[in-house]
């Protein structure tokens, strides 16, 4: 099973939301073209669901749903979907020194 092999901290969370699609103001669009444009949305969705239900054990009926409803997921309902694999308290480990890097603007 694929999951993110990046811990996430304990604030994070997820949005499984669907696909969307802009238009440019004033576009103007023939029945077939809005047709058109509303498939390859669809595609998109089914794809999209596809990959996560292939990765994480839910149906693609389950995760296509979740985007529709544009389900949010906070970091322990994110790792039972099976979409990481570690919640992490620390940034990093204590002993780690660091470094903080600044900008400086040089003189002209």
């Amino acid at each position: 099973m694929w999951r993110s092999k990046a811990p996430i901290r304990p604030q994070a969370r997820f949005l499984l939301h669907g696909v969307s699609l802009n238009f440019p103001q004033n576009t103007n669009l023939e029945e077939k073209q809005l047709e058109e444009r509303l498939k390859g949305l669809r595609i998109d969705i089914e794809n999209i669901a596809k990959v996560v239900a292939a990765n994480t054990g839910k149906s693609s009926e389950e995760v296509t749903q979740a985007m529709l409803d544009r389900t949010t997921l906070n970091p322990l309902e994110a790792q039972e979907w099976g979409l990481v694999h570690e919640i992490k308290v620390e940034l990093f480990p204590p002993t780690v020194e660091v470094i903080s890097i600044q900008y400086q603007e040089q003189p002209k």
